[in-house]
């Protein structure tokens, strides 16, 4: 069935109104799931709704594990619901954005990049906010919402760290309001990375590769009395006096080890796209195989209803079919055997005028004279029944035809009396007397 996208997503919006903690959780891992890896005007149409999934106070009381699976699916649903208003606020999905030094959060200014860390934040705290122990993921359906929750983790922190290099680069030059800002960030940021380490440890113990795993290393704690003493020279407060060249390496070293953190996230990103190519070539030459299987079965069925055997049989059924109404061919009893030239006669007839003459005047069976335009009279060529000769004689006309004969007749005239010429199967005339005609023609 083909459905467009806002069918799509209300059909969703509907399964969450189910009271079974069951369908509310596939329904949200579906929508989780098409943000993700369907097409990115699934969450352009989510961002542009006012509400989404308000799931604050489900609770599932009939089921065995109701109460604690309505906890997650409630903290799963904000989630979701801020992953699309983040779209809707920036046009962009951090999971999927460009990454790199020439990445768009590495390319950001001042203004955009200080207001987009902190819409990163939210999305962050949503996600770490679903909070699961290794005891608490027991079935199928809350470990396929913690691995989706896993590789978002993973693709959103790697945007947040690149932010966060981006503005330490630009701190020592930003007026003294932004370093307010940018400085609080950071200490954000610092808290969300042991937060985020404590989640993966619980991907790791739920059976996740420790070598999807990144590490996540922290800037030195030099870096942070390096920004805070910088803020406060800008306040006019009295701090202790840092060189150039101090401040210059010590913040070259925090950015180094934040870039190696983001190297291990791009690693393990590469890795499960690499994985899932090689799925997806897996799946498209299973498809190709079992095309082929069924080109092949298709090949022999077709050889198999075209073998000899059948033609053979078909062409004896199409002769028996043509013998069944083919005129009978004439027999020794029913016709004499003659051997007038008259009978060797091609199936189409054309007359000629010899240049023989003929004889003036004489009189035939049917007593009808033969005529000659010059006078002269010779032996004609005649019939068995003596009759004129056929040269002079036929003049065929329209055909008559019947379905229960299947040999062509031609009407002719001879001295006036009808003659009936048969075109016999055996490709032969024979010319029968208006008595013998008469008699043919009662019996069609």
């Amino acid at each position: 069935m083909n459905v467009n996208i806002p069918q799509l997503a209300d059909t969703l919006f509907e399964r969450t109104a189910n009271g079974s903690w069951v369908v509310v959780y596939k329904a949200l891992i579906t929508t989780h799931h098409l943000m993700m890896y369907g097409n990115e005007r699934f969450i352009q149409y989510l961002a542009s709704r006012n509400t989404l999934f308000n799931l604050n106070n489900f609770l599932d009381r009939g089921a065995m594990q109701g109460y604690d699976m309505s906890t997650f699916i409630r903290r799963y649903s904000r989630y979701l619901n801020e992953k699309a208003l983040s779209y809707r606020l920036v046009a962009v999905d951090f999971t999927k954005m460009k990454r790199g030094v020439d990445g768009v959060m590495r390319t950001m200014a001042t203004e955009k990049l200080l207001k987009t860390l902190s819409i990163i934040q939210n999305q962050l705290d949503a996600l770490l906010d679903f909070d699961a122990s290794r005891n608490e993921l027991t079935n199928g359906v809350i470990n396929t919402g913690f691995m989706l929750l896993f590789k978002d983790s993973i693709r959103l922190f790697a945007a947040y760290n690149e932010g966060v290099i981006n503005l330490l680069e630009k701190y020592f030059d930003m007026k003294k309001n932004q370093c307010k800002e940018a400085l609080d960030i950071y200490k954000k940021f610092l808290a969300r990375m042991t937060k985020l380490s404590e989640f993966l440890k619980v991907a790791e113990q739920v059976g996740i590769d420790q070598g999807d795993i990144p590490d996540l290393t922290q800037a030195p704690s030099s870096l942070l009395d390096a920004l805070e003493q910088h803020l406060a020279s800008l306040e006019g407060k009295k701090t202790k006096e840092v060189s150039a060249a101090s401040r210059a390496s010590t913040l070259s070293t925090a950015v180094s080890t934040l870039a190696t953190t983001g190297m291990s996230f791009s690693k393990m990103d590469e890795r499960e796209r690499q994985q899932a190519l090689e799925e997806e070539q897996a799946r498209l030459q299973a498809l190709k195989e079992q095309r082929l299987k069924e080109i092949s079965v298709g090949s022999n069925s077709i050889s198999t209803s075209a073998s000899p055997s059948t033609l053979s049989g078909k062409s004896m059924n199409a002769s028996a079919s043509v013998d069944l109404i083919s005129a009978p061919a004439p027999t020794t009893n029913s016709m004499p055997n003659l051997t007038s030239d008259l009978f060797d006669l091609q199936p189409t007839f054309v007359p000629t005028v010899q240049s023989t003459p003929a004889i003036a005047t004489s009189v035939n069976t049917w007593g009808g004279p033969f005529s000659s335009s010059n006078g002269v009279s010779s032996p004609p060529h005649m019939d068995i029944f003596d009759m004129q000769p056929v040269e002079e004689v036929v003049k065929p006309t329209p055909t008559f035809s019947s379905a229960s004969f299947a040999s062509n007749q031609t009407m002719g005239f001879l001295s006036g009396k009808p003659l009936l010429l048969f075109y016999c199967s055996h490709h032969h005339i024979l010319m029968l007397p208006s008595s013998w005609t008469e008699s043919i023609r009662s019996s069609f």
